[in-house]
């Protein structure tokens, strides 16, 4: 593709598909401020959005006529970093087999501690690498990863399906989450299922470690189980 212009940004290094971007192709994008005067235009005087649409969906947690969205805040540039943010006091890094419940020479699985979902885990790379970092056979294995824990986890009856989640707001080192969603309980599906997780009871560990047994003995030949 060309017509792509880099801004001044921090990472003025970086290669150009890594840089800020002013315009793609001949289509101007917004800068940051740009973008959220747009917000603001489209706000209430009391710098509120209008309620989403989903907070009809039926699956929404929350009765909708009781809920008050936030004012917008203010723009923040620079963003704060990131807990780990290039590298630095990156808790992962210290251990990188933590909770790990199967590791090989490039990547953990990662099990939560109180999991209130059939399966709560995270693969997560040995290496301190986000996303955007991955190179492609990395991202190959990521996805060879992620696929086999879904056919597997999605073949037990009581899990309905494997969402996978990539945010990464709050960390910098990737930490890419696969939930199930408890088979039957349809209120738990699409997206509000991280609000409705932290509602739910904590699964007995019996129950954990047998679906932990099953997402693991999917991996096996890339690597070893830490159960």
């Amino acid at each position: 593709m060309t017509g792509y212009v880099a801004s001044g940004h921090p990472n003025r290094g970086a290669p150009a598909c890594c840089r800020r971007l002013t315009r793609v192709g001949r289509v101007p994008v917004p800068t940051p401020q740009e973008f959220h005067d747009r917000l603001l235009a489209h706000a209430d005087p009391q710098r509120r959005l209008r309620m989403p649409e989903q907070a009809w969906w039926d699956i929404f947690p929350f009765e909708p006529d009781s809920l008050v969205v936030k004012p917008l805040d203010p723009l923040t540039l620079p963003e704060p970093p990131r807990s780990g943010e290039g590298g630095v006091d990156c808790g992962r890094c210290d251990d990188p087999e933590a909770e790990a419940v199967w590791v090989n020479e490039r990547w953990t699985l990662v099990a939560f501690g109180e999991p209130r979902l059939p399966l709560s885990v995270m693969v997560m790379p040995r290496a301190h690498l986000d996303f955007a970092d991955l190179d492609d056979a990395m991202a190959g294995e990521l996805g060879v990863i992620s696929a086999r824990v879904a056919r597997a986890v999605e073949a037990l009856d009581h899990v309905g399906r494997l969402h996978v989640y990539k945010i990464g707001d709050g960390g910098a080192h990737l930490h890419q989450f696969l939930l199930a969603r408890p088979a039957g309980v349809l209120q738990l599906r699409g997206s509000c299922l991280t609000i409705w997780e932290e509602m739910l009871p904590v699964v007995p560990p019996d129950e954990t470690a047998a679906v932990l047994e099953v997402a693991v003995s999917a991996l096996a030949d890339l690597g070893e189980s830490r159960l």
